[in-house]
This record gives structure tokens, C-alpha cells and sequence, in this order.
């Protein structure tokens, strides 16, 4: 997926973070500068879903708009197959022998 907080915003005409972190706590989003200069900067692993919708309202767009799905990433990070076509059969592991827990 690519972040598009920053194209978002500019289109809304703020171009830096603390104008954006201050237009989300108007709407009622309190965000450190810390975690905004992160959402800002880089694409973030995980967003609450709260403040997504809060971000979503205040650059009045769809999450659609900041979540692009990228499908050549995702093709690149298939494990490429064996030459022969086919791929090694899967095994399972067997677990380990455990004591019994302490009565």
C-alpha cells in the first residue's frame, strides 16, 4: 500500500504537518508530534481505524484516496517458484515432547 497523507493534504492546500496536526485536533483528534511527523513522513504499519475516519473527514476524502493498492509490490514479494514448476512438499513439523505441567 502507498500513504497518500501528504498528496491529500496538499490538494487541501496544507503543506505542513503542524497545519494538518492542528486542523485534526479542531476536529478532535489530539495526535503527538511525534506520531504526526510519522504519518507525515512514512507510511505507517497500523492506524486506528478512529482516526483514519477523523483524517478521511478533515481532508474530506475516502480512505481509498490515502490507501493506494500497489499490485506489483505484492506480485514482488511472491516466492519465486522452483525451475522445475513445481515447489518442495510442505511437511509438517512435529511438536515437541513437553513435560506435564506441575500439578
Amino acid at each position: 500500500m502507498r500513504w497518500n497523507l501528504r498528496l491529500k493534504a496538499a490538494e487541501q492546500g496544507i503543506w505542513k504537518s503542524t497545519e494538518m496536526r492542528r486542523r485534526l485536533a479542531e476536529a478532535g483528534l489530539e495526535i503527538s508530534a511525534g506520531k504526526m511527523s510519522a504519518l507525515w513522513t512514512t507510511t505507517p504499519t497500523t492506524i486506528r481505524l478512529d482516526d483514519l475516519d477523523v483524517i478521511c473527514a478533515v481532508l474530506e476524502c475516502d480512505p481509498a484516496d490515502l490507501l493506494v493498492c500497489e499490485p506489483d509490490q505484492v506480485a514482488a514479494r511472491k516466492p519465486a517458484k522452483a525451475e522445475t514448476g513445481t515447489t518442495a512438499p510442505i511437511t509438517p513439523r512435529l511438536g515437541r515432547h513437553r513435560s506435564v505441567p506441575p500439578a
